[in-house]
């Protein structure tokens, strides 16, 4: 469709002078979010449910009546510090009446908070486990287990009979080696 002159004109006449408006708003996009790496996110999670939940692996952790645990490079002059209370606990968490899901979940942010804090000594009391039945002391193994398998526990051992003996464990953190 093209318009004639006469029409232009009378366009023209109708709207007035006309002018160029100059803006100093930006005009451009604003960012575009960044991608959510949700596979990523999944995938880290699996493992950690994996390890979590799998098969433990004891070579590295003396089981039995008293429970020990040693980060292989270390000095074995640290476990025996940590069974005579070296290092001054400075924080402290009782499992007692939680299951394993519970348990699992608190032992996990009880350590997060510890390193957060800066932490370099913390008791874990799991009991034990007279009242477990056939199975024996479960959170007692779920605590040895979850302690061996977490970066930043450097050792960790049955605690002195005045702390709790046998159903309890202090544990050593990455900070105070």
């Amino acid at each position: 469709m093209t318009i004639d002159e006469k029409e232009r004109d009378l366009f023209r006449a109708e709207i007035g002078q006309v002018r160029r408006v100059r803006s100093h708003r930006d005009h451009s996009r604003p960012a575009a979010a960044r991608p959510v790496p949700a596979q990523r996110r999944r995938d880290e999670q699996a493992v950690l449910d994996e390890l979590a939940h799998g098969p433990i692996d004891f070579s590295q952790v003396e089981t039995g009546e008293e429970i020990s645990y040693l980060r292989p490079g270390l000095r074995k002059r640290v476990i025996s510090r940590l069974r005579r209370g070296h290092w001054r606990c400075q924080d402290e968490l009782d499992l007692h009446e939680m299951n394993v899901a519970a348990a699992t979940q608190s032992i996990r942010a009880f350590l997060d908070e510890a390193a957060r804090r800066g932490y370099g000594c913390v008791k874990i009391i799991h009991g034990k486990g007279l009242r477990s039945g056939p199975d024996g002391p479960q959170l007692k193994r779920l605590a040895a287990g979850l302690l061996a398998r977490h970066s930043g526990v450097c050792a960790f051992a049955s605690a002195r009979p005045n702390d709790g003996g046998t159903g309890a464990v202090y544990v050593l953190l990455e900070r105070s080696v």
